[in-house]
């Protein structure tokens, strides 16, 4: 196992350099850059923009050099843990992406845990009880939500929530607390507004685990080895839970390698939707406005992401499934 682990580490180091020159050129590859596009938003508010004044700014942000030039100035910046500086912005992208990637974080884990401990007790207890009424129930519940697109469930709570209370509730902050620092009094704020978000988030995801789960445990359950232990007497929820419940989490661990970049990436729609000041919103405007260095950063994030997420899922499966290990033997 661990030559594995060693031999997965020195693959994934030529992946990520290839990834950071396809991000690149990916983002490169739209015409103009980000003056081009900054340009244009200025005249198309009547502003008359000076052709000198682009060349100067073109020179200083060095988008007159070639695409290799920037890409190599760009690496050789992040090996040495300097991501470069945001044109729109006009901040470090590092800061950028730091300040964001907690609360990031935060909404999907609570969204993901959430998901979890409602799908999995949901799905083995649909599996066990199979064509009974609460099965049928569960699993029009699970169709409703899967056919639900998580952005229109935020649009239904911003809509009965200010109908009700006529307030609204958007962002992960209070007015007071979105400029202040950091305190105590203000991580309080983030988790009274941080479930509303994470329970959306989740809603989507619950519906399609709970299949998942179902079907995964009633496959389980038609196995031989289920057959003799219930021949020998073992008791069934005791069975149930001991070895198939066990083997039916195999996907839920296999997810893990897209969990990780969920943690940026997923609920853009939503973050937009209910105005959350996080890292989805930001990756999405650094693609509108081509702010390559900060969309490269991004991209590149979630490429590590996905590779040690994948590592991990794979480890977690070696160890949940003795059936892999005797493979991998």
């Amino acid at each position: 196992m661990l030559g594995y682990i060693i031999r997965r580490i020195f693959i994934a180091i030529p992946t990520l350099l290839l990834l950071s020159v396809v991000s690149f050129a990916i983002i490169q590859a739209p015409p103009g850059d980000y003056l081009t596009a900054y340009v244009a938003m200025l005249e198309e508010s009547g502003t008359v923009v000076d052709p000198a004044e682009v060349r100067a700014l073109r020179e200083e942000f060095q988008l007159d050099r070639p695409i290799y030039e920037q890409y190599l100035k760009w690496m050789g910046g992040v090996v040495r843990g300097d991501f470069g500086r945001s044109f729109r912005w006009q901040r470090p992208v590092s800061e950028l992406i730091w300040e964001r990637l907690g609360l990031s974080m935060a909404v999907a884990l609570v969204g993901l845990f959430f998901s979890w401990a409602i799908a999995i007790p949901i799905g083995i207890f649909s599996a066990v009880k199979q064509y009974s009424f609460l099965d049928y129930l569960f699993t029009g519940v699970g169709f409703l939500g899967l056919a639900t697109p998580d952005f229109m469930v935020a649009l239904l709570v911003l809509w009965t929530v200010f109908a009700w209370t006529g307030d609204v509730i958007a962002g992960l902050f209070s007015p007071d607390f979105v400029q202040a620092p950091w305190s105590l009094a203000k991580v309080i704020d983030v988790l009274k507004h941080l479930w509303l978000p994470a329970l959306i988030v989740g809603t989507n995801a619950t519906a399609g685990s709970m299949r998942v789960m179902r079907a995964n445990l009633l496959d389980e359950l038609r196995r031989p080895y289920v057959q003799a232990a219930r021949a020998r007497g073992m008791p069934g929820w005791r069975l149930v839970l001991k070895y198939p419940v066990r083997l039916a989490l195999n996907p839920f661990v296999s997810s893990v390698g897209w969990v990780l970049p969920g943690l940026i990436s997923s609920g853009t729609i939503v973050a937009i939707v209910l105005s959350l000041q996080t890292e989805g919103p930001m990756l999405l405007d650094s693609f509108f406005s081509q702010d390559m260095f900060l969309a490269g950063t991004l991209v590149m994030l979630l490429s590590v992401l996905t590779i040690i997420g994948t590592l991990i899922s794979d480890i977690l499966l070696a160890w949940l499934d003795p059936r892999i290990r005797q493979g991998e033997r």
